[in-house]
């Protein structure tokens, strides 16, 4: 957007005593006829531009002029550099930056970008799950439908959904929107949503019931897990869970705890190998004890 880019414009001139219209042009990624009518219409708007032509030429700010931030506080300024420096492992590089540069405008700047704070959104699929997102955000603000691959347990789908968020919900990246399949809202794990693309078709923003926009009442913790850990893990349990998560007793760590995913929570178990025998509920144990006999029978 044009108002995005004169401020963008207007900061990087702050930053520096003089730049040049080609390295604008390249910074925002327009061609210097556009950076002029850019320079032009800070002009008109009563910022003091100064042009200079010739060798060591370029375009600066009259000295003086400065941006008044007081609006913001260095707590809230910093709180928002780091949400955009977290969003920005997961999106376009250039449109972060440029949101970054408004809000540091040199030395003298209210809070510098050297946030302590890092917040890193990406997974080991960071260019698929970065493209998938983008393709997300663009269909929830043109209101078409998306469509594509869906992988779950009983194997593969085609899915079309209404799209409404995309949200980062217990260490991983979900859509989440209307499924014309099953007629209801559903959250799609991005790491398992492939082939995706944009439809022609639009649709139109259906109300979203409380209880579907609550995102934590998808991951209930309805399998109630009691097991005995060795004493030996104790700083995975803790890892995981916190040190208040288990009790020890003179035959191990007892850990009660709740699980929303069956299928994580054996694979989780299962990584313990031998150091852990489940207690409850019956049929996790068994399936444990199935798991186990299956991994041996491979290697006989």
């Amino acid at each position: 957007m044009k108002l995005d880019r004169l401020f963008g414009i207007l900061t990087a001139l702050l930053q520096n005593d003089r730049v040049t219209a080609p390295e604008l042009a390249a910074k925002f990624e327009v061609n210097r006829r556009t950076i002029g009518r850019d320079i032009d219409a800070l002009c008109r708007a009563g910022i003091p531009v100064v042009t200079y032509q010739g060798s060591g030429g370029g375009i600066s700010i009259a000295e003086g002029f400065r941006l008044d931030k007081s609006v913001l506080t260095t707590d809230e300024l910093s709180g928002i550099i780091a949400a955009l420096k977290g969003i920005g492992s997961v999106s376009e590089q250039s449109k972060v930056e440029r949101l970054l540069d408004k809000l540091n405008a040199g030395e003298d700047s209210v809070v510098f970008l050297r946030e302590p704070v890092v917040i890193d959104l990406s997974s080991h699929y960071k260019a698929q799950l970065t493209e998938k997102i983008e393709l997300i955000k663009r269909a929830v603000l043109e209101q078409r439908l998306i469509e594509f691959d869906y992988y779950y347990e009983k194997g593969k789908s085609r899915r079309v959904i209404e799209p409404y968020f995309a949200v980062f919900q217990w260490t991983a990246w979900y859509a989440f929107g209307f499924c014309t399949l099953r007629q209801d809202f559903r959250m799609f794990k991005l790491t398992r949503l492939w082939n995706l693309s944009v439809c022609d078709e639009k649709y139109t923003p259906r109300e979203i019931p409380p209880d579907k926009r609550d995102f934590n009442a998808r991951f209930p913790d309805d399998i109630k897990l009691v097991a005995l850990f060795d004493k030996s893990v104790k700083y995975q349990l803790i890892d995981a869970y916190g040190p208040d998560c288990c009790i020890e007793t003179e035959d191990g760590l007892r850990l009660e705890i709740g699980f929303t995913n069956r299928e994580y929570l054996m694979s989780w178990l299962l990584g313990f190998g031998g150091k852990v025998k489940v207690l409850k509920p019956d049929d996790i144990a068994c399936d444990i004890k199935s798991a186990a006999e299956k991994i041996r029978s491979r290697y006989e």
